[in-house]
């Protein structure tokens, strides 16, 4: 009997996502004569049963695309909008499932899609993921599609306000997306002759941050370049952020405990205590928001060079993906169909060296892949003298 197979991409649009399309299409009917079929709009679409058949003449010609051909969204199975209400709609799309009378499904996405695929798996459907973002912080994978070409852009980027940079004597801070991971800011800030490169997974000092620029104008450089990352903060914030998360741990243990005991006095102390943690966390995350438009102010009363800042937003993940990503995607395509023949499912297909090998979501499911303090692109960017703000 012929298998059927359901493909969905999920979450932000990322370089590649087509040619993974493509790929897991091309070799499910060419090596297996597998129908395909895809669901528009991520989890949202499949609750929706929409489709459309992924035959070669839909699969033709995507390969070079930017976006993704099925569309995407950002909707939860579990917490999924409906009329007005948050509705856990699992059990819809398992009726879903059943009535395309799949025999799998492959979810491009990044950790939240993961995330999702694992509460569908558990409800006893066939999934697997592939990694897809540009911020490369899923674990698991030594890289995921996507992240070769953001990467590229970002240091493309950086390379063009050189020539302004230099020209008016400036410091430009420049940010760069990772959704608070430091991957993609730290290669693209090596890559691209950062002067600077402030990351999340190292909350930089204003003072030291400053002072590398000084040391660069007493030397005649008489213009900088900071890389920062989204999520990058200061000492300060990271520390008022870090004593809030620490009470608010403490404070729902209390509730626990006055619930437990039936004390009503600890247990409304606990919810209030609760409510501030809450609100000093929301603070600190409004500052590290701003932190990009903070340090640029700061810099230029500290140097008394003119400051600007440019955030290249959208721009580093739309377009046609590199080679990179084609080849990567591709791979994890291919591979992806390789292991539904099999029966291999609830797994990331992750790349691991040279091998492509799946690992089950419950070893991965709510973890993260930042940026490790003795990565060689750490110690490279040392090496060259390139502030890290620490």
């Amino acid at each position: 009997m012929t298998k059927i197979i359901g493909v969905l991409t999920s979450g932000g649009d990322t370089p590649g996502l087509n040619a993974a399309i493509r790929a897991v299409g091309k070799s499910a009917i060419g090596d297996y004569g597998m129908s395909v079929i895809g669901f528009r709009d991520g989890f949202r679409g499949l609750m929706e049963n929409r489709t459309v058949r992924l035959d070669s003449n839909a699969l033709s010609g995507i390969l070079t695309l930017g976006g993704t051909i099925l569309g995407t969204s950002r909707d939860k199975p579990h917490k999924m909008p409906m009329g007005g209400k948050t509705m856990d709609m699992r059990d819809a799309i398992v009726e879903v499932y059943h009535q395309n009378n799949l025999d799998a499904l492959v979810c491009l996405g990044g950790r939240g899609t993961m995330r999702n695929a694992y509460l569908l798996h558990q409800k006893g459907l066939n999934v697997m993921t592939l990694p897809k973002t540009i911020d490369n912080d899923i674990p698991g994978t030594d890289i995921s599609f996507g992240f070769d070409t953001a990467l590229t852009i970002a240091s493309e980027a950086i390379d063009r306000l050189h020539s302004t940079a230099h020209s008016h004597h400036r410091i430009i801070v420049v940010e760069i997306m990772g959704h608070g991971a430091g991957w993609l800011a730290l290669g693209s800030g090596i890559a691209g002759g950062a002067d600077v490169i402030l990351i999340p997974e190292i909350p930089y000092d204003v003072n030291k941050v400053a002072e590398s620029i000084l040391q660069r104008t007493y030397s005649g450089k008489h213009f900088s370049i900071v890389a920062i990352s989204e999520g990058a903060m200061s000492l300060e914030t990271a520390a008022r952020r870090q004593k809030a998360k620490a009470e608010l741990a403490k404070a729902k243990e209390a509730k626990a405990e006055a619930k437990e005991t039936d004390d009503k006095e600890a247990l409304k102390k606990a919810k209030a205590a609760i409510t501030r943690a809450k609100m000093l966390i929301a603070q600190a995350e409004e500052e590290i928001s701003a932190s990009t438009q903070t340090l640029t102010t700061s810099l230029e009363a500290m140097t008394n060079l003119e400051s600007r800042v440019t955030i290249l937003g959208h721009v580093q993940r739309g377009g046609t993906p590199s080679p990179a990503d084609r080849l990567l995607a591709t791979r994890l395509g291919t591979a992806a169909t390789h292991l539904i023949q099999e029966g291999v499912f609830g797994v990331l297909v992750a790349t691991k060296g040279d091998q492509i090998v799946p690992i089950p979501f419950e070893e991965l499911v709510d973890q993260r892949n930042p940026v490790s303090l003795d990565h060689p692109w750490i110690k490279t960017a040392r090496s060259l003298g390139t502030s890290l703000g620490d």
